[in-house]
């Protein structure tokens, strides 16, 4: 019996490539193929790539140059780009790097073991397509890897807001959301291997309309559905946009018991006017009255957001307002970043702001988002919260796992294994873990 082949991934980015980067090997598992943890032992690699961020394709050559010692070690060593880079320079890729064998859009991953049978046989192989065929679908029966008691499932791909920074729409495509019954399915297959918590993944979930047996079904709709299924314990989504924050999932998360009291929901800025240059069709205003709706469903949810300063024309009295409206929000968690631009999206052809001014609104911005955030978890000190643990800690006998709040939490020398979901009582807060004992 010939020895498995080993398949090394490097994934960048967002829970959307976590989530492909794990489709991809078992596609590939059906070639042989078995995940191993360094590329020095790997027959092949593939780097997931993310376009998201500042110099993203810089950072994929240079990743790609640093394997090109261990290419000639291992002519037969096959090198593969995924992801947003590969759909957006996919030819440019081959070009500048001819030690890639391979370059695969993130529609396209389900193709992986063809696209690999013509990199052995010695052809280079290209694939940014968005196909026709559901990539999802076309893995079912593949060899299945085993599962810690949290996942991914994507639920919902693409978007259709064109927001002026973002390159989704063009290496993600159009918003395409998933049949009802396929993601219910794979949910529970993903409880039966012993998952406990599902976190809903699309670039813009909330605008899942996916077909039901009635017609199509809002993301509220699919969470109830999730409700239903035995053994599931926790339900989690993201991304969301707040033009599609609806009423029926407002509701759900005052009244549906496993969907946890945590929202991810982006604004990116507090500036109407950059809003509006932004292309992200709504207000200040109208954000913080959607804050306040939420709230009320949900007095104790955390709440967590995106900013973007030095965006195109911003003001100092722009990023002030962004500031107000942090105030006023008071996020458990924030993701803040300095604007980078992305070609062949309208933003990056506007007079940008002075890279000094932008660093320092983003330091300000972050000191303020901390102050926050250690407010927030200081407040949980004293309080019980449901800890369902992943994984044990750096220190001997400790155990750690997630609260609904989505917060680190550790226990020490307690008598609990992965996958367990316990009571625990908060005693201590720090940087960026909660400390508590069993109850």
């Amino acid at each position: 019996m010939s020895e498995p082949k080993k398949l090394y991934i490097k994934t960048y980015g967002c829970q959307m490539n976590v989530y492909d980067s794990e489709r991809m090997a078992e596609a590939l598992g059906g070639k042989g193929y078995v995940e191993t943890q360094s590329p020095d032992d790997a027959d092949m690699i593939l780097l997931n790539t993310c376009h998201i961020r500042e110099k993203a394709a810089e950072k994929v050559y240079s990743e790609l140059g640093r394997f090109k010692g261990l290419k000639a070690e291992k002519p037969d060593l096959k090198i593969g780009v995924a992801g947003c880079v590969a759909q957006a320079e996919g030819e440019e890729i081959m070009r500048r790097q001819p030690l890639v064998d391979l370059v695969v859009g993130p529609q396209s991953y389900h193709r992986l073991p063809e696209l690999e049978a013509k990199a052995r046989s010695g052809e280079k192989a290209l694939d940014t397509d968005f196909p026709e065929e559901d990539k999802f679908e076309k893995l079912k029966g593949r060899p299945k890897a085993q599962r810690g008691p949290t996942a991914f499932l994507t639920v919902q791909e693409g978007c259709d807001k064109f927001c002026a920074f973002c390159v989704v729409p063009y290496t993600r495509g159009a918003e395409v959301s998933r049949p009802a019954d396929r993601i219910l399915g794979e949910a529970r297959e993903l409880v039966e291997r012993g998952v406990r918590e599902i976190t809903l993944l699309g670039q813009n979930v909330n605008a899942y309309h996916g077909a039901g047996p009635t017609g199509d079904m809002s993301l509220a709709g699919l969470i109830w559905e999730l409700n239903k299924v035995d053994g599931l314990e926790r339900i989690r989504f993201t991304t969301s946009h707040p033009n599609d924050m609806t009423d029926d999932l407002i509701e759900a998360h005052g009244t549906c018991e496993k969907l946890m009291p945590y929202l991810h929901l982006p604004v990116q800025s507090g500036s109407d006017k950059i809003l509006k240059r932004m292309n992200r069709s709504h207000t200040a205003e109208s954000y913080l009255r959607l804050v306040e709706r939420i709230r009320a469903a949900r007095p104790d949810i955390l709440m967590s957001g995106d900013f973007i300063v030095g965006f195109p024309e911003e003001t100092e009295e722009d990023f002030q307002a962004t500031l107000d409206l942090v105030e006023q929000v008071k996020y458990g968690y924030a993701y803040s970043f300095k604007y980078s631009t992305r070609p062949g999206t309208p933003a990056a052809e506007r007079p940008q702001v002075p890279t000094e001014e932008a660093d320092d609104r983003l330091q300000r911005l972050q000191t303020l988002i901390t102050r926050h955030q250690r407010e927030i978890q200081d407040g949980m000190v004293g309080r019980e919260v449901g800890v369902l643990f992943e994984k044990p800690g750096r220190l001997k006998g400790q155990m750690v796992g997630k609260s609904e709040y989505l917060h680190s939490v550790h226990v020490g020398d307690a008598d609990v294994q992965v996958g367990d979901l316990r009571k625990v009582r908060i005693t201590a807060s720090a940087a960026n873990s909660l400390a508590g004992v069993l109850v």
